[in-house]
């Protein structure tokens, strides 16, 4: 009966957390969709992909969309056998995002069950985690593979808890390779990497304890050694996105650098330290875990487009120069946020009633949970200051395996954001449950807890503005006091409203706890009471990142590249930012599609009217010079940084001819201009002169001075290709593309004298071949990006095909990896069964 009644409690918890999704997201029951940057951008770049899939019914590994041609791995590329990625796509079943929320909330809750076997603290601790902030942030800004590999991050600890806390082998051994396979499929490596540095600490104080014989090391070995498993199983699910990803990256401005500059240096793996760490948290900027606007918000809040007109209207009312104008302007930063970071879209606020029960927590809770959660927070948030924190930086950056391979160190504070609402939940059981704590201890506890932090939040609002400033250094330079004055007023005023709600949601969790304590109080009405504070508390902070404006009608978010403009449309918009980018681009949008309509061959689009490297609506419509991707390849990148993104009115323009680029495209959004460019240098060429250089600084400086249609730059590593295989000129020679497709180019080619190739294509060394009459032959870098090939004289058929081998190798380990997994469970299931009837006949016999 009363296993009957888990049964239903558990069922109901999960109806829960499904209806409170469809709360949080009740646009999508009337058909409308999220509208997200990044997704949009990731529909323009991957526009290429998906027509290729949809004419064809197969996949495309390489697409010559964004920055010159790059592989699709990091662009949503499927593979096949990949079963592990069917089971991801099963469970996010529901309309998005109401699919995140609901898997946020119920992975936790299975935490939950873990950790206190107890579906009222699971559900509890599910609200505290499944409704932190940050993940509505991402929500918004289109990061999916992010918070898909985040709401795997509760039922991944969950499995290795069974396994070290439970005994739980077997089921311990399904759930974390499960969920480690998951975790993988979901591809944000960076959420993974960060999630493992705190299980570091797990897995030490595991040690540790079986080190002081608190538990048998024969158990500490057996579980380790099913968790290692569980974590190689669980990878080799994912070997085929794993292998070519670890294939890519290696070619990719995470991998080597290959120039020599004052910030790069040749050879060292990874992005530079500038890069890596521009958005580092301030160190008391951590507090807006606990104050949201401690440190302002987000750009988007309602409140800082109020300001932002204020604004304007001082400085026209007060501003009577240029000069002045052009002062104030280098002053400008965002309206509600004046933190360490570059910008924000909104702070990472965890609740304040999560924060003051993960500090009593850490006082409650029992040890084997304590130490290792108190450890993993206090390292993430000192990582998560990153440039504030340069030591600790430093160190992880030149000793720690892989670190230097991920930027943006605030993220780190994921780890926080589940380890809070973990420890609040472990501290609050022990609080109302356990025995062995004393009356005096929990209330002398409480006192000190409570008293600390309302006193800090009350030292906070008296002293606020001198201890907060409430302003950027920029500002203080270059605003002058009346607009500063304003700012830092209204900011004061944001930051207090949010502090004085802590206050009052602090001071209502620890009466509930007191009156509890003193049995005036049921424990289940405190847990209502805390619940629906807390559940209020982060509902209305969400909102204001993630809110109805964030919807729009389906034709918009699978459409985004609207090329005509309606009166229709513009009463859709109406006033939201997100769609106003839709209405502002049209003009550009119908320029590239007529661009492309009239001229069906194979090139590429310069287009600087959006941003270079900023936008992918050329990518939707063609083949483009920029794009907008996180991971580009290394030799791409260098080329942009020396010659697109510092232009150079005779180098920028050799670069382009080099990169295939027919047409330019300047102006604005609005008024577009086309300028046709007849000196492209075409699909490919031929070229008789050869320049070897030493360096690889002198092979990117020598590109943009020499005439490449006649000379081609080849490194000196590579002089021993061209043994026995002359290169001599023929004016009436000639190679054109006859067939294009993302993974597969054909040329015809005639010359009276053998001739080095060089293609438009950019170098990738792993997974393209060449074929001179379908026989395969070597391929060469040329021009420190472009491939080149050795054509002998005569009529001869090119073939390009891009086939890595790493996608069939990598199918077979993870179809064998599944099987294995399935055999190793439904094997402990049986042996589980069996011993289970071997104890109930021994119990009959008794």
């Amino acid at each position: 009966m009363a296993k009957n009644k888990n049964l239903i409690n558990i069922a109901a918890s999960l109806v829960v957390f499904i209806v409170l999704a469809f709360l949080y997201s009740t646009p999508v029951l009337t058909g409308k969709q999220l509208f997200q940057h990044d997704i949009v951008q990731y529909r323009g770049g991957a526009k290429e992909l998906l027509d290729y899939r949809a004419d064809t019914g197969n996949e495309t590994y390489w697409s010559d969309s964004m920055f010159g041609g790059m592989p699709t791995y990091q662009m949503g590329s499927q593979f096949k056998g990949d079963i592990i990625k069917k089971i991801d796509s099963n469970l996010n079943f529901l309309p998005r995002p109401v699919n995140y929320l609901f898997l946020l909330f119920a992975g936790f809750f299975l935490l939950g069950m873990v950790v206190v076997r107890n579906w009222k603290y699971a559900l509890l601790g599910a609200t505290f985690f499944g409704l932190s902030t940050y993940f509505y942030i991402i929500i918004a800004a289109g990061h999916n593979g992010k918070v898909n590999t985040i709401e795997y991050f509760a039922p991944l600890l969950a499995g290795i808890l069974l396994v070290y806390i439970r005994k739980q082998y077997i089921w311990g051994f399904i759930v974390t390779t499960l969920f480690m396979g998951l975790q993988i499929t979901a591809n944000h490596p960076q959420m993974t990497y960060y999630l493992f540095l705190a299980l570091g600490f797990l897995f030490l104080s595991e040690l540790i304890r079986a080190v002081q014989k608190k538990t048998p090391m024969k158990h500490f070995l057996i579980s380790s050694g099913i968790i290692a498993a569980s974590c190689i199983i669980g990878v080799g699910m994912n070997s085929q996105r794993i292998m070519a990803n670890s294939e890519y990256v290696k070619e990719t401005v995470r991998g080597k650098q290959i120039l020599d500059n004052e910030s790069h240096t040749s050879g060292k793996s990874g992005m530079d330290k500038e890069s890596m760490l521009m958005w580092s948290y301030g160190q008391l900027e951590t507090l807006n875990l606990f104050i949201p606007r401690l440190m302002g918000g987000g750009s988007q809040e309602p409140e800082g487009k109020e300001m932002m007109s204020k604004v304007q209207e001082l400085v026209q009312e007060n501003v009577g120069s240029q000069a002045e104008m052009d002062r104030i302007s280098k002053g400008f930063g965002g309206m509600t946020y004046w933190g360490d970071q570059p910008g924000t879209s909104g702070p990472a606020y965890q609740g304040a009633i999560v924060c003051f029960l993960a500090v009593l927590g850490f006082f409650f809770a029992s040890k084997k949970y304590r130490y290792w959660i108190l450890g993993a927070s206090i390292l993430t948030i000192l990582l998560a200051w990153g440039s504030n924190f340069m030591p600790l930086s430093d160190f992880f950056i030149d000793y720690v395996p892989f670190y230097n391979k991920f930027r943006a160190p605030s993220s780190i504070l994921v780890v926080v954001e589940l380890l809070f609402p973990l420890i609040a939940i472990l501290g609050l059981y022990k609080f109302f449950t356990d025995e062995k704590l004393t009356e005096e201890y929990k209330q002398k506890i409480l006192l000190y807890v409570s008293g600390g932090t309302l006193g800090l939040l009350l030292i906070l609002l008296i002293f606020g503005k001198s201890l907060l400033g409430f302003s950027t250094e920029g500002e203080k330079t270059y605003f002058p006091p009346f607009l500063l004055d304003y700012l830092v007023d209204e900011r004061y005023k944001l930051f207090r409203i949010d502090a004085i709600k802590a206050f009052i949601y602090v001071a209502i969790t620890a009466a509930a706890l007191f009156l509890t304590l003193k049995k005036k109080l049921n424990q289940n009405i405190a847990l209502v009471i805390i619940g629906a504070v807390s559940l209020f508390d982060l509902w209305t902070v969400n909102k204001r990142y993630l809110n109805d404006e964030n919807y729009v009608d389906k034709i918009f978010a699978e459409n985004p590249f609207q090329t005509e403009s309606s009166d229709l449309l513009a009463e859709k918009v109406q006033g939201n930012p997100n769609l106003e980018s839709i209405l502002g681009n049209v003009n550009i949008n119908k320029t590239l599609e007529t661009i492309a309509e009239k001229d069906k061959t194979h090139y590429r689009i310069y287009n600087q009217t959006l941003g270079v490297t900023s936008e992918t609506n050329t990518s939707y419509f063609k083949a483009s010079i920029g794009g907008y991707h996180a991971v580009k390849l290394r030799r791409y990148d260098d080329v942009l940084n020396e010659y697109i993104n510092n232009v150079d009115s005779v180098k920028t323009p050799n670069v382009l001819n080099l990169l295939n680029a027919k047409y330019l495209v300047f102006g604005g959004p609005d008024h577009p201009q086309v300028v046709p460019n007849p000196k492209a240098n075409g699909n490919a060429w031929f070229v008789s002169d050869l320049k070897f250089v030493d360096s690889p600084n002198q092979e990117i400086k020598a590109i943009g001075t020499i005439d490449n249609k006649k000379t081609a730059v080849i490194a000196s590593a590579d002089k021993a290709y061209f043994a026995d295989k002359p290169v001599q000129a023929d004016s009436t020679a000639f190679i054109n593309l006859t067939k294009y497709q993302p993974n597969e180019l054909e040329f015809k080619s005639q010359s009276k004298t053998p001739q080095l190739a060089v293609f438009s294509e950019v170098y990738y060394p792993h997974g393209w071949k060449v074929l001179v009459d379908e026989k395969e032959v070597p391929y060469i870098k040329a021009d420190y990006l472009l491939r080149a090939v050795h054509v002998p004289a005569g009529n001869h058929h090119i073939r390009m095909v891009f086939e890595p081998e790493v996608i069939e190798k990598g199918k077979w380990v993870s179809l064998l990896s599944f099987g294995l997994f399935i055999l190793l469970s439904a094997f402990g299931i049986f042996w589980m069964n069996k011993n289970r009837k071997k104890e109930i006949a021994a119990e009959h016999k008794a």
